[in-house]
């Protein structure tokens, strides 16, 4: 049996940057974390040997892999050319649609445990581009590289798309005090609504391709991005918290589904009650959001947002790997 694990991730700015619509007209970046919030893939050899058993939200008993319901299932089990007589369950410690790259946290935990399960090792950079080209390549799925990279290295990441293709993950080193302290200032609080982020971003891409001041903006967001890695290296948090203000009106400028009525409304709550910024997490338009905020202010803004399910989490900073292998 292979249990395998990757974290879910919030990002800080950048966002849009690392879809090929836009890397491959400029270079890209975003600046994120993973959170140790789990995505789960249990592997394990089924007593029929003649199916594949996969348990997710629904349970699945498929003679061929073109009877299997599930896309990313079906496709990773294809990539890895696994034959039937293999059970594969996946839980999670938060639902999808939320904005913390669930799918893309579940892509690597699954490829990372197929490959467990042969006995295979599979670097931190092969995990992400595998992922990569099995939502992306093989699903068309209209995202970008962020969270597969984030899911697969773990911890605080300055990560950059180049026009080739390629990505460079550059971790973003604080001093433990530094750490700690962003750490504990960083809420996020769900929306109570999830979404369709193919709906979103693909709503996005149609923007950046189509309005040349929409392009210009997502370039400010990853301006932005360089901006706040190098706010973060200097220890000025404070200012972090700023430009992910400001980060986040670029942003809901892009479309009108990335919020609505309901969200800035909680927003404004929290910023009238003393967060310094925030955004939502993801692409947009419900899920998490997620606030800079001082611990001596961070109990009026939750009562202002007590209506909210406050979801509390540390960095992670292993990034994918195998929990339980016997």
């Amino acid at each position: 049996m292979i249990v395998s694990s990757a974290p879910f991730r919030v990002s800080f700015a950048g966002g849009g940057s690392d879809i090929a619509s836009y890397y491959r007209r400029q270079a890209g970046a975003v600046l994120s974390c993973a959170i140790a919030k789990y995505s789960f893939v249990i592997v394990h050899n089924y007593f029929n040997e003649n199916k594949y058993h996969l348990k997710y939200t629904r349970t699945e008993l498929a003679d061929t892999l073109e009877d299997i319901a599930h896309p990313l299932l079906r496709e990773a089990l294809r990539m890895h050319r696994v034959e039937p007589g293999i059970e594969v369950a996946s839980v999670a410690d938060i639902p999808s649609g939320t904005g913390l790259g669930s799918s893309s946290s579940f892509s690597v935990a699954l490829i990372n445990a197929l490959y467990a399960h042969r006995s295979r090792f599979a670097s931190k950079d092969q995990l992400a581009e595998e992922a990569c080209k099995l939502e992306i390549d093989i699903l068309k799925e209209p995202i970008g590289k962020q969270d597969q990279y984030a899911a697969a290295h773990g911890g605080l990441n300055f990560i950059e798309f180049n026009s080739n293709g390629g990505v460079n993950v550059q971790p973003v080193v604080l001093s433990s005090e530094k750490m700690a302290e962003l750490e504990s200032n960083i809420l996020l609080f769900f929306t109570g609504s999830q979404r369709d982020t193919r709906s979103v971003l693909s709503t996005q891409v149609q923007a950046m391709e189509t309005d040349e001041d929409k392009f210009r903006t997502v370039e400010r967001m990853v301006q932005l991005a360089y901006e706040m890695r190098d706010i973060l290296m200097s220890g000025d948090l404070g200012a972090f918290g700023e430009a992910l203000h400001r980060g986040w009106m670029m942003k809901r400028s892009l479309t009108s589904q990335i919020t609505n009525s309901a969200i800035d409304e909680f927003y404004d709550a929290a910023r009238a009650a003393g967060a310094v910024g925030g955004k939502l997490a993801g692409a947009g338009g419900g899920g998490f959001l997620v606030l800079y905020c001082p611990k001596d202010r961070q109990a009026k803004v939750r009562q202002a947002l007590s209506q909210l399910k406050e979801i509390e989490f540390r960095f992670d900073w292993s990034g994918a790997r195998i929990a339980f292998a016997q």
